[in-house]
């Protein structure tokens, strides 16, 4: 016998009937991309956390993009992140609660199950490196050039 006969490749058989077909994958949500883009900015050390961290940050124009929760008591807390970033054309994000703020920005204790425990909230992070290249990131990135 040849090579060519044993190196043959059976050919391709169809699904099975009871098979399901592969999942179609769901495009990300912005909602769903912020986690994702701050635990990767997390692990590679450029994440501001709290309102001096973030005010040192973006006024030293480190910052790629400000994160800020909606329910933050203080007025003058949101004006100086709000004024910051305009004044040094950073872009702003806004969440809606600070918990699920801090939760995203490593600011809790992780349980053996996976869960999040402790959840310190959080009102204003700054990203200052992304880490790496993610679809997370994409989608963060073409959403800021819509607005």
């Amino acid at each position: 016998m040849s090579e060519e006969n044993q190196t043959q490749q059976a050919p391709a058989q169809p699904p099975a009937e009871g098979a399901a077909p592969a999942p179609v994958p769901k495009a990300m949500s912005l909602m769903d991309a912020i986690p994702e883009v701050l635990k990767h900015s997390l692990y590679n050390d450029g994440l501001a956390r709290g309102l001096r961290e973030c005010a040192k940050a973006l006024d030293k124009r480190e910052a790629h993009v400000a994160i800020l929760a909606q329910n933050v008591n203080e007025d003058a807390y949101v004006k100086l992140v709000e004024a910051l970033c305009k004044e040094h054309n950073i872009p702003l994000l806004k969440v809606p609660d600070s918990k699920q703020l801090g939760e995203w920005a490593g600011l809790c204790k992780i349980d053996a199950e996976g869960n999040a425990t402790k959840v310190v909230g959080c009102g204003c992070v700054v990203v200052r490196n992304y880490g790496e290249e993610s679809e997370a990131l994409n989608v963060l990135r073409q959403s800021l050039q819509k607005n």
